[in-house]
């Protein structure tokens, strides 16, 4: 049974070599043409791209797109990958979907509950609208959608791949709710970001679905082989704080980009993690400025070695919160790797929101 893989992009991109891979420009209807296959031809919410994102590539698959075998879902920049960072081949597609209903993204792991961050970041009354909808649509699914979205997983990316009948089914399903919920809430004033509610609603409804179902469901890695480019100007303006020796702008710079993308700092866009050391660099200096210490910044400015420095930081913090480490050995690598007690009591935070994500897992 073949696999095609709809690989979904609003800007122009280098397609990868297998054929498995389908470019399709999503939001085609208020963009250039890029040359590739559009989501506004057929059956089309392509205009709606600003509100459900990728999701309008996923309406034209399911109304447009035909086949008897599998059918699915990524990014022009992320890619369903093995544990050994090579991209799954259609072949392998095939032999999985054998065995597993659903191939999808490995679950996140949030620090709160779902339901917590989207009311911190996103506005609440948008998912609680989406249960409303659950309950009075499909009430079969409203216990899964409430204990879910109370819990701390959720998948990302609607990344998914599955036999046609299944996307279809999946689709009607998610489609009804995302509509009817359209109709009921006002996202006209809402900022660039936090328009693209339905994409963002969406990623949890997929576990919904998939518990609900009781599908058995392949979880992979995702391979991202470029940042995004949003990331890359906040972490070069970072730079430019650090080499400054301005942590109060680089917090001041990070705490707005982070206002207008609160996703930057999730592993789909901090790709290599700098973003994060970069934020407890901040947080570092901000708390050896306030007790009246010489900053960080004070010593090193370049951005790579400061990255490099909070990496190491954060393993010997880690190694020192796990085992009894001789005092007089730890200040010998205190003064040696230049780190204050407030550089210590950052890691260790550090460490310990690592060590409490690994158990959940």
């Amino acid at each position: 049974m073949s696999t095609i893989i709809f690989t979904m992009t609003h800007k122009a991109f280098t397609p990868p070599k297998d054929p498995m891979f389908v470019p399709i420009q999503v939001g085609r209807a208020l963009k250039e043409d890029l040359g590739y296959i559009g989501d506004d031809t057929g059956d089309s919410i392509s205009a709606w791209n600003p509100y459900f994102s990728e999701l309008t590539g996923m309406y034209w698959v399911w109304k447009n797109f035909k086949t008897d075998g599998n059918v699915g879902l990524c990014h022009y920049r992320r890619f369903l990958i093995h544990e050994n960072g090579k991209v799954i081949t259609q072949e392998e597609y095939d032999t999985l979907l054998e065995e597993f209903d659903l191939v999808t993204t490995k679950q996140v792991v949030l620090n709160n509950s779902y339901y917590d961050g989207y009311a911190v970041n996103h506005h609440i009354k948008d998912l609680i609208e989406t249960g409303h909808v659950i309950r009075e649509l499909y009430p079969e699914y409203h216990a899964d959608f409430e204990r879910i979205v109370h819990g701390n997983r959720t998948y990302f990316g609607n990344m998914i791949v599955c036999k046609k009948t299944l996307f279809d089914a999946y689709s009607e399903w998610l489609f009804t709710i995302l509509f009817e919920v359209k109709k009921r809430i006002d996202i006209e004033h809402y900022d660039n970001y936090r328009k693209r509610v339905f994409g963002f609603i969406s990623e949890i409804l997929l576990l919904v679905y998939a518990e609900h179902n009781r599908l058995k469901v392949c979880e992979c890695k995702v391979g991202m082989p470029e940042e995004k480019v949003e990331t890359k100007e906040v972490k070069e303006k970072i730079k430019a704080y650090f080499w400054g020796g301005d942590f109060k702008g680089a917090g001041d710079c990070f705490r707005a980009a982070l206002q207008k993308r609160p996703d930057i700092l999730m592993e789909a866009s901090d790709v290599d993690g700098h973003l994060m050391l970069a934020l407890e660099i901040i947080t570092i200096c901000e708390q050896e400025d306030r007790a009246g210490e010489p900053v960080i910044l004070e010593r090193m400015q370049d951005f790579d070695e400061l990255i490099a420095w909070a990496g190491n930081l954060n393993r010997l913090a880690e190694n020192k919160t796990r085992e009894n480490t001789d005092p007089a050995q730890w200040n010998e690598m205190c003064e040696r790797y230049n780190i204050t007690s407030q550089a210590y009591e950052v890691a260790k935070v550090v460490a310990q929101r690592k060590r409490k994500l690994s158990m959940a897992d």
